[in-house]
Formats: structure tokens, C-alpha cells, sequence
């Protein structure tokens, strides 16, 4: 059974993010307001289907999805793209990926105890991140 995700968690660590959204092609406006934000994510997962909130003060994003499923993911509120995503578990790991115009985009979530961790991949740049759950 697949490690359950369900909670709200806040961010503690966000390693370069400023790549990662430069490999995106952000412009440099939101990439300079993006690196100041630290994102709750607020996880519900209910079996194959999942919802997560991603929640800041400048912007907010939300994926609903069912694992396994592809679908069109659009990321305008991001980068201002749309791909076909699928997200699969991969042991106790949520793998996403993430076919458009760039290539090796994806991320995967795990959970280390009280931590979320969140890669998030294009082009070869690694952003990693890590949540701490609350009660």
C-alpha cells in the first residue's frame, strides 16, 4: 500500500529553486518573487485519487488527479505551458511526469516521518525541497 500523503505541510527547506525556474524559462520578475515565497502544501489522498494544494501569498496551484491516469496538466499559472502528465507510485514514492516542450520535466513526492520531500526536475536542474507536517 502507498505511504499516505494526507496532511498540511509547511515549507523548511527550498534548495535552487532559482534554477530550476531559470531551466523553465520564468522571467526574472516572478523568478526573484517566486525564490521569496515558502509554499504550504495541503495533501489530500483518498486511495488512487489525490489533491494537492499548493498555497502561497502571490499564487496558488492545485493538482487533482487520479494515479496512473494521464491527463493535460495545465501550467499556466507557472510557466504558462500545458503537458500530458502521469503520476504513478514508485514503491513509497509519487513520481510525476511531465511530457511538453521541456524535456525531464517531473518531480516525485516521498515522506520521511514528519517530512515531505519534493524534487522537482527539468532539463537536468534538480530542485529539491522539504515540508514538515503539522497537526
Amino acid at each position: 500500500m502507498p505511504v499516505d500523503l494526507n496532511g498540511y505541510w509547511k515549507m523548511v527547506s527550498n534548495d535552487n529553486f532559482e534554477e530550476y525556474l531559470k531551466a523553465l524559462d520564468v522571467n526574472i520578475a516572478i523568478r526573484k518573487i517566486a525564490t521569496f515565497l515558502k509554499p504550504d502544501k495541503d495533501i489530500t489522498h483518498n486511495g488512487n485519487h489525490i489533491t494537492i494544494k499548493t498555497l502561497s501569498t502571490f499564487k496558488n496551484y492545485n493538482m487533482d488527479f487520479e494515479v496512473e491516469k494521464e491527463f493535460v496538466e495545465d501550467l499556466s499559472g507557472v510557466d504558462g505551458r500545458k503537458c500530458r502528465t502521469t503520476i504513478k507510485w514508485e514503491g513509497d514514492k509519487l513520481v510525476c511526469m511531465q511530457k511538453g516542450e521541456k524535456e525531464g520535466r517531473g518531480w516525485t513526492h516521498w515522506r520521511d516521518g514528519d517530512l515531505l520531500h519534493l524534487e522537482l526536475r527539468v532539463c537536468g536542474v534538480v530542485c529539491k525541497q522539504v515540508f514538515q507536517k503539522q497537526n
